[in-house]
């Protein structure tokens, strides 16, 4: 079993084994920060902090028969002692979790971290309920609200879904185009189906462009940089050369959205076709914004 999904069924018997689901995630948000390497990253979304990851491992943790989901709360159902199996750190963690804001109502963990971690509760639908004028002032100043038009790109090798949404949300992009050939992922969360549900989640539109991608089996033997200059001089001339319309679609996507970020796999933007992407639409006529890599 992964360790952090020990994590979180320790957490759950410390709660007497059941939990509402907005208490479990704020009380998982909060335990996490106090850890020196976190088991789980959080979005801010509708209710507050959320991670799409541990919601997941609650799920495959029901196919499992060791947690029970009911309407509103999560049930561990097995018997394991879980928080005997954690590191020592991990295991104070909990229990100082359980101390510190074991008798909170759901209303109160809410609160409690909005107004402790207040970037989380810039995409809430709930925070006009939950905070004063003056306590929404802070969240307000957080919300990003970028005003130049810029072209961004961003690779999701080596991050999670929730630091790879938090990029997006810093930067104020407003749609997300995914340009790879094929859009499925053994990474959790970057498939097709889950990476636009958690786009829209965060107020995020998504739309999938796979004629400017390249196919996959043009990208085994790649083992220098020099072969994939050699792939990208094929992709430019084969791809670009052919798929203007696209690229015109996609310019105009960015006149009308100002924000918008292509998307494929590899951090090394010198290693992704995004890059060359991103040059080819810069050179359409009318094109005189920014491009940038996060």
């Amino acid at each position: 079993m992964y360790y952090r999904r020990k994590i979180l069924l320790a957490l759950l018997q410390a709660f007497e084994g059941r939990l509402d689901k907005l208490s479990l995630q704020k009380l998982l948000f909060l335990l996490t920060r106090q850890q020196d390497k976190k088991n789980y990253d959080f979005v801010p979304y509708k209710y507050g902090c959320f991670s799409f990851q541990a919601n997941a491992d609650l799920h495959t943790l029901t196919k499992y028969n060791l947690v029970n989901e009911n309407t509103n709360s999560w049930e561990c159902i097995d018997e394991t002692v879980y928080i005997d199996t954690l590191k020592k750190e991990d295991k104070a963690i909990v229990l100082h979790t359980k101390h510190q804001f074991g008798k909170l109502s759901t209303n109160e963990l809410i609160k409690l971290t909005y107004l402790k971690y207040p970037y989380y509760a810039t995409k809430s639908t709930i925070a006009k309920e939950v905070l004063n004028a003056q306590e929404l002032v802070k969240v307000e100043e957080l919300k990003r609200e970028g005003k130049e038009t810029i072209l961004f790109t961003i690779g999701y090798e080596g991050i999670s879904l929730e630091n790879y949404l938090n990029k997006l949300i810093i930067n104020d992009v407003k749609v997300l185009c995914d340009v790879r050939k094929n859009s499925y992922s053994m990474k959790y969360g970057f498939s097709k189906s889950q990476l636009s549900n958690a786009c829209i989640g965060v107020g995020i539109k998504f739309v999938h462009i796979p004629e400017v991608g390249i196919q996959s089996d043009k990208r085994k033997e790649l083992n220098s940089q020099s072969d994939y200059d050699i792939l990208f001089k094929d992709y430019t001339k084969i791809v670009l050369s052919k798929e203007v319309e696209k690229q015109k679609e996609i310019f105009h996507l960015l006149k009308n959205e100002k924000r918008i970020a292509l998307t494929c796999f590899e951090k090394n933007i010198d290693q992704c076709h995004r890059k060359h992407l991103a040059k080819s639409i810069a050179g359409l006529k009318g094109f005189n914004y920014s491009v940038k890599h996060i």
